[in-house]
């Protein structure tokens, strides 16, 4: 069932983006008096699950169709808008223009008034940049509706009472647990969460942290960035308060109830749930006395730790232990924001991508393709999350399409400037060759992806 509501999700979220950034590309086309030939969600090889077509003022359908109905073909002027059957994005197909369909018959033809490229360049310009405006915008949209609804709630990298838990890797650095990491490079971070994300987008120096009472700064090995992407660096450190004692547990009649602290272990005093846990690991097959605290008393109960190092309880989310920052938008207050927030989040990504393109960090070993993208969806239907990944995928989608290369709509882009600044158009047939080396290098990213996913799914 959760793989289920991760797929429906990855599914509905591609969906909007596809038809968004196509509409895009569509509204611009015909604002321009262009025509438009097809438009379709998800690509249709062979057949196509839905054709709809407006002739004569009224719609008319075929579904299942591996061809289009010859009553149709009579009528080229209208758009034919269809639902493909695979789900790996879609298209819009401007007559004379030379896209991933590679209509070359058409192409040999002579350029029609109501084509792309018999339009000036200005024009063709906006057609090809509608799609990443759009998708720019409504991630700016979903932002701002999120920040209107349910505000921006984060924990602020002061309020982390007991510092951070490190990763091997981060202890290797130089990291401890308990530090309070200040900076990085000598600017603060100001959210938990993007602690991690700061320090590899950025690819820092130092750090900078509070250790007990004392401020140290250490310098941060480059050669670790690549390990850096792979592996998760801090977590935040939390009480060991019990939420619950399930009647199948073995500790299930030692005396523990719900908001109990545990504070020791066999006198080693210790409140934090990661502390405990070595703590208990050591201890394995044994009976332990925990020091707890309940309300204002102090207790000491034996418990049994079985051979995994646990005592069988569920821990509780601390949150009441922490300040959480929550920020409230009014309707107009929350656009601005969304706009702020858009503009962090792609010029995050633009760093993430400065870092796959550097061969000595590794990253693109990190690319995947829609099976990572369906890992990230949560497996419960959860709209704020919905909402969030589709924010970022919109982001995501923007700037991989305005990429200069061949075959995206930066690489079109790119030639249409060309023409406009030496007033010289490139010819149909190099316009071909580098749809065809576009296509080849984007059939090659995703095979990388594909084949990153699959390792990682036998490793």
């Amino acid at each position: 069932m959760e793989i289920a509501i991760k797929i429906i999700q990855l599914i509905l979220s591609l969906s909007i983006l596809v038809i968004i950034h196509e509409l895009g590309h569509f509204c611009w086309a015909r604002f321009y008096k262009m025509r438009v030939d097809k438009f379709y969600l998800f690509f249709n090889p062979s057949f196509s699950l839905l054709r709809a077509k407006k002739i004569d003022g009224k719609w008319q359908f075929s579904f299942f169709s591996p061809q289009v109905p010859e009553s149709w073909k009579a009528h080229p002027e209208h758009t034919e808008f269809g639902i493909g059957w695979l789900p790996l994005g879609g298209y819009c197909k401007i007559s004379g223009m030379i896209d991933e369909s590679m209509d070359k018959e058409q192409m040999r033809q002579e350029p029609k008034p109501w084509e792309y490229r018999s339009k000036p360049p200005y024009q063709r310009f906006w057609v090809l940049v509608g799609g990443v405006l759009n998708n720019l915008l409504l991630a700016v949209f979903i932002y701002a509706g999120m920040l209107y609804i349910w505000g921006d709630s984060y924990l602020a990298n002061k309020d982390v009472r007991y510092g951070v838990e490190c990763s091997e890797l981060a202890l290797e650095l130089g990291f401890r647990n308990g530090d309070k990491i200040l900076a990085f490079d000598g600017e603060p971070v100001e959210r938990f969460n993007e602690l991690q994300s700061v320090m590899v987008h950025q690819q820092s120096k130092t750090a900078t942290v509070l250790r007990g009472t004392d401020t140290l700064s250490f310098d941060i090995d480059q050669q670790y960035f690549p390990a850096m992407l792979q592996t998760r660096m801090f977590d935040l450190r939390i009480p060991f308060i019990v939420d619950n004692v399930p009647d199948t547990s073995h500790n299930a009649h030692a005396g523990l109830l719900a908001g109990d602290r545990i504070i020791s272990v066999n006198d080693s005093a210790a409140i934090i749930l990661q502390d405990i846990q070595s703590l208990l690991k050591k201890h394995r097959d044994q009976t332990v006395v925990a020091g707890i605290r309940r309300g204002d008393s102090l207790l000491q109960l034996p418990l049994q730790v079985n051979n995994e190092g646990k005592i069988g309880v569920m821990p509780a989310d601390p949150i009441d232990d922490f300040n959480i920052t929550v920020h409230r938008y009014s309707l107009l207050a929350a656009i601005p924001a969304g706009a702020v927030k858009g503009y962090k989040t792609v010029d995050n990504y633009i760093s993430q991508l400065k870092l796959i393109f550097s061969p000595k960090t590794e990253a693109y070993k990190s690319v995947g393709s829609f099976i990572t993208i369906g890992k990230i969806f949560p497996g419960n239907w959860d709209w704020q999350a919905f909402w969030s990944i589709t924010a970022f995928l919109s982001i995501m989608l923007a700037v991989l399409n305005i990429l200069p290369i061949p075959g995206l709509d930066g690489g079109h882009t790119l030639f249409v400037c060309y023409e406009m600044i030496t007033r010289r158009k490139p010819s149909d047939k190099f316009l071909e060759h580098a749809q065809m080396v576009g296509f080849l290098f984007l059939i090659a990213i995703m095979l990388l992806a594909f084949g990153n996913d699959i390792y990682r799914l036998f490793n």
